[in-house]
């Protein structure tokens, strides 16, 4: 069994296909001219949201149809923790190859300049992940979920 189809390992895999959905976007846009405009991370939002979508929905096919409301959210937040931080780490990277971008940010936002590499990722895995947090709530609200006492 492959690591992309194990059923033990939705949040893994589902979370690594989010985060690459996320890198890519990232790298279109600065391929584009667009990496600047801030005010387009808003969309990142939306691979968040398909990712967990996706994943909570392979969970419930992988079990009859059935999926707990905890497990659901245990499920969606892991999604959204793992695709968090690969893209932290693939920015960290970045913006260490990348002094400019580093410095734009520093130069240009209103907090830069107590930022550097270090933070600058870790504030961009803490925003994924509670983004992913108040994206899976919704999620769990929105899809049909076990009661409480059913399996």
């Amino acid at each position: 069994m492959s690591f992309f189809n194990n059923p033990n390992r939705i949040p893994e895999n589902y979370g690594l296909r989010t985060a690459a959905g996320l890198i890519i976007y990232f790298v279109l846009m600065h391929v584009v001219g667009l990496g600047h405009h801030v005010e387009l991370r808003l969309l990142n939002l939306l691979i968040i949201v398909a990712g967990i979508y996706f994943g909570l929905k392979k969970f419930k096919e992988l079990h009859g149809q059935h999926i707990n409301y905890f497990r659901a959210l245990v499920t969606g937040v892991a999604i959204g923790a793992v695709a968090s931080i690969a893209f932290a780490l693939f920015m960290f990277i970045y913006m260490k190859l990348d002094s400019d971008m580093m410095q734009s940010i520093i130069d240009n936002e209103p907090m830069g300049r107590y930022l550097n590499a270090y933070m600058a990722s870790f504030i961009v895995a803490l925003e994924g992940f509670f983004s992913g947090l108040l994206v899976t709530f919704v999620l769990i609200n929105y899809m049909t979920t076990d009661e409480v006492g059913q399996s």
